[in-house]
């Protein structure tokens, strides 16, 4: 075989090699972009649901604060005005979308507590048929739910990230209180909660941009 003959056998070789890397790659990528698109729609769909959720809590919440100054008699207005010490902040810290999802979801953790202590106090001042603790219990309930997906959700999109544990420790509850103290306190847990989920359900809708979307970028072959 003369030196031409192995040049062209070489030169289709090398034309079918291409062709072949060209396809493989364009499979590859092909799959990259239904792999993504399948855990854009799945983070989409986590997200929203986590945000449905919220919705209704927070719905649920303006109703708590309704019934819990109908039940307090005289003065009910002026108790959520008062402020109070140790109890968690409402607003959402963090720079990264991580930090801001274990942030809403360490926050939730922190209400239980206190809505329990809230319930407790309540139970001594209301009758046990009082919508108000039935109320209480539901809000409490929701707050853990919540915090479960978000806990399901930092995990599905940072599955390499552990939750952090909370900083300050065990969450800080009042010392023992008067009656009065006692109104005051529930009022601006719930009032505080309230506000609280309102800055989540805001921040859920601009996490959804952030972190369900196609973030793959793709590089054209070049031979």
């Amino acid at each position: 075989m003369n030196g031409h003959v192995k040049s062209m056998y070489f030169q289709q070789f090398m034309e079918l090699a291409t062709t072949l890397l060209s396809v493989l790659l364009l499979m590859a990528v092909d799959s990259t972009r239904t792999v993504a698109a399948s855990r854009n729609q799945q983070c989409g769909n986590s997200l929203q649901q986590t945000l449905k959720l919220t919705r209704l809590a927070q719905k649920e919440s303006v109703d708590l604060i309704k019934t819990y100054k109908a039940s307090q008699g005289q003065m009910s207005e002026l108790f959520c005005k008062v402020s109070v010490n140790n109890v968690p902040d409402p607003n959402i810290s963090g720079l990264e979308p991580s930090e801001r999802i274990v942030s809403i979801y360490t926050h939730l953790q922190a209400f239980i507590p206190h809505f329990k202590r809230v319930y407790e106090q309540q139970t001594d001042l209301q009758l046990p048929m009082s919508p108000l603790l039935a109320e209480l219990i539901v809000v409490s309930a929701r707050s853990r739910n919540l915090a479960a997906l978000m806990n399901s959700f930092y995990q599905s999109l940072f599955p390499n990230l552990p939750v952090p544990e909370p900083a300050g420790g065990a969450t800080a509850l009042p010392p023992p209180q008067n009656v009065f103290q006692q109104k005051v306190y529930g009022c601006v847990v719930l009032k505080t909660y309230k506000e609280f989920l309102s800055n989540v359900s805001r921040e859920l809708r601009n996490l959804k941009s952030k972190v369900c979307r196609r973030r793959i970028q793709i590089n054209t072959p070049f031979f």
